[in-house]
């Protein structure tokens, strides 16, 4: 990206280098072609970031660098921002009514993971190979064709052409529950209704899948007792990014920043 075309980033009288606006682009998407989105994305990030650490200076905050994984400590500059927060949010934990409140709002959202009985059909290929790949999409769409068109012939159908080892047992999987397979697969399951097959087949690292769903059941709404401590825990995450939105536009509306627009903040 050509920094050159773009205004210089200063916050405050202070001017961050082109640098560090760059690096930070690649932490933001933008449609193919048009680098600027992504440019004042970032520019509005890193603004947001120097005023914190500005803040934090301000009021002599120390960096105390906190492990943060098995070896991996904050930067300074992570722990000043963090220290700035701490300092400055404090946020009261839910009353029980609160938390109760929100669990009658709609006890429906809470319940168990739900369980996906599944049959499929691998046409297997390394997609990191492009002529492989190909030959075996070629492959699963015919015989996915030949699926649509006779579903109640699925696991014949997957006993003759799967290169999976379920093919012994008419493609079944048995019964699968959120994990229990790689993403792309979990999210095409999560898609399908009972008795429909994919309308396309579905790419995973494994190759080609053509999903058959054989039965769906849908987890059961968990009790208050079950979900209050995740409920109470979701609503004092709430008012902590409530109060930290509501200290960042305090700090804009002091602020005087060239080459972003921080006015929807």
């Amino acid at each position: 990206m050509n920094s050159a075309l773009f205004p210089d980033l200063v916050v405050n009288g202070e001017t961050v280098p082109h640098t560090v606006v760059a690096a930070e682009t690649q932490n933001h998407e933008a449609p193919k072609g048009k680098p600027g989105i992504a440019w004042r994305k970032a520019a509005n990030a890193v603004a947001i970031r120097t005023l914190l650490l500005q803040e934090a200076r301000s009021r002599e905050i120390e960096a105390n660098c906190l492990e943060v994984g098995p070896g991996r400590f904050e930067t300074e500059e992570e722990a000043l921002i963090r220290g700035l927060l701490d300092q400055t949010i404090d946020v009261v934990p839910p009353s029980e009514a609160d938390i109760r409140a929100e669990w009658e709002k709609d006890p429906t959202r809470f319940r168990a993971p739900p369980l996906w009985d599944v049959s499929h059909i691998l046409c297997a290929c390394d997609p990191r190979d492009d002529a492989a790949s190909s030959k075996a999409l070629e492959r699963a769409e015919a015989i996915l064709t030949l699926a649509q068109s006779n579903p109640k012939g699925f696991g014949s159908l997957a006993a003759q052409e799967s290169d999976c080892g379920s093919r012994s047992s008419a493609g079944a999987l048995g019964q699968l529950g959120p994990g229990d397979t790689v993403p792309e697969f979990e999210a095409a399951l999560r898609e399908l209704s009972e008795g429909e097959i994919s309308p396309k087949p579905v790419l995973t690292r494994h190759g080609f899948h053509i999903i058959r769903m054989e039965a769906h059941a849908q987890g059961q709404i968990l009790p208050f007792e079950t979900v209050r401590d995740k409920i109470a825990d979701a609503l004092e995450k709430t008012g902590w990014a409530r109060h930290a939105k509501l200290l960042i536009s305090q700090l804009v509306e002091g602020s005087d920043i060239k080459g972003a627009d921080l006015k929807m903040i």
